[in-house]
């Protein structure tokens, strides 16, 4: 029977990170992963470009997250952003910073992020046995003993589970930590697809297929009672609502969905103007083309594949002269651009199409320092596999490095004793 001084469970960002920490502290470190390939989401995130980090402060980047994000502090403070840069730097990957402190390899290429995580690993001195799915962990004492696979097993002293959630699972993550992580004593909290796409009813979001609509604030009423508001961009699909404000707005849909609660999106195309500033406009708008048709007005106000939806919706033809519109009629069309361009969510797209998975292994039961379980010594976490989710923006990315690299460094350095 093999002996490893740290065997990792799950070949993703995590699972790399802690693998080749582990090594580069002198331990004997086997990584094993049940793909045919370490790291196969991490090809596929931030649509192949691969957003590792964020250049958000600290206590900004903490807002991100769940409420159990704040467990994460004492170790951002120790591995961030600038120390993941510099990492990947090292490594001959420079990064660049977009949008909304979005951090990306500047070849904007995932698969130059895996490659290059691989090949340090190897060179760090990690075994890399792919092809190897964990069936059980042995724990003796309380203490973790061996690994056994669908391969043989393997004796170790240091476990570190890194295999990530249940998203996108044709990639690998299909929640098998999770049986572990319960076997080993560990309290999982519920489990729900996180940064998914919204399904609605009714075709008015599959006419609008493929329009994105930007700077616009969209919030998320439940039982009628507004709960979340975030400004940002979505974009319309064939069977819903998809974008980087949908996906950081459907957690709590997809709680509200689960709980039988009734769910509506609404959008407010204008956040920058008041009700009383828009008015004047559109006021001012209809004394100046008074003689022109109503579409004209709307022209000046909404991208040309919304002009007929919103005619549709707020009931008033789009041939109509402009002159001819009422008070009643102004003010309906205000009322709709703000806010009153409502969806009713009916589902979501599962863990089939989410980004993340929201829940996991309780964080009150890990050392924030080092990753190691408060019940079972020997035994790390890292990574989707903690209950810690957070929007869009790279901050998942940044927490699954950071925890990987506390858990390789603290098991790498681990006694036996």
């Amino acid at each position: 029977m093999a002996t490893f001084d740290v065997i990792i469970v799950g070949g993703g960002p995590a699972g790399l990170m802690a693998a080749g920490q582990a090594s580069l502290a002198g331990a004997n470190t086997l990584l094993l992963e049940k793909m045919d390939s370490p790291a196969r989401k991490l090809l596929i995130t931030g649509k192949h470009r691969c957003n590792i980090t964020n250049t958000a402060p600290i206590e900004e980047t903490l807002k991100e997250f769940n409420r159990d994000g704040r467990f994460l502090t004492q170790l951002f403070y120790r591995f961030y952003n600038q120390e993941l840069r510099d990492f990947f730097e090292s490594l001959g990957v420079p990064t660049v910073e977009q949008r909304g402190g979005r951090v990306f390899p500047t070849s904007e290429d995932a698969r130059d992020i895996v490659q290059a995580l691989i090949k340090w690993a190897k060179a760090a001195g990690v075994t890399v046995q792919t092809g190897t799915a964990v069936k059980e962990l042995v724990l003796r004492d309380n203490r973790a003993a061996a690994v056994v696979t669908d391969k043989g097993t393997y004796r170790t002293r240091s476990i570190i589970l890194a295999t990530g959630g249940k998203a996108f699972p044709g990639t690998g993550s299909t929640g098998d930590g999770y049986a572990l992580a319960r076997l080993a004593g560990h309290k999982i909290h519920s489990l729900h697809p996180a940064l998914v796409p919204l399904v609605t009813t009714g075709n008015v979001a599959r006419s609008l297929q493929g329009l994105g609509l930007k700077n616009i604030n969209v919030s998320v009423f439940i039982n009628n009672k507004k709960i979340k508001q975030l400004f940002g961009e979505l974009m319309f699909t064939h069977f819903g609502l998809s974008g980087p404000v949908i996906l950081s707005l459907s957690g709590v849909v997809v709680k509200a969905l689960d709980e039988g609660k009734d769910v509506e999106v609404a959008i407010d195309l204008k956040p920058a103007l008041s009700h009383q500033v828009l008015d004047a406009r559109l006021l001012r708008d209809i004394q100046a083309l008074g003689r022109k048709q109503y579409s004209s007005l709307l022209e000046g106000l909404l991208p040309k594949k919304l002009i007929p939806v919103c005619c549709q919706l707020t009931g008033i033809p789009r041939d109509k002269k402009i002159s001819q519109l009422s008070g009643s009629e102004r003010h309906k069309l205000l009322a709709w651009l703000k806010d009153g361009f409502r969806f009713a969510i009916s589902g979501h797209k599962g863990f089939d199409q989410a980004i993340i998975t929201a829940g996991g292994v309780d964080t009150k039961e890990i050392d924030p320092a080092t990753m190691e379980s408060k019940l079972v010594k020997g035994l790390y976490f890292a990574g989707e596999i903690l209950n810690i989710d957070a929007n869009t923006g790279g901050f998942n990315l940044q927490a699954a490095f950071s925890t990987g690299w506390a858990a390789g460094k603290a098991a790498g350095t681990a006694s036996d004793i």
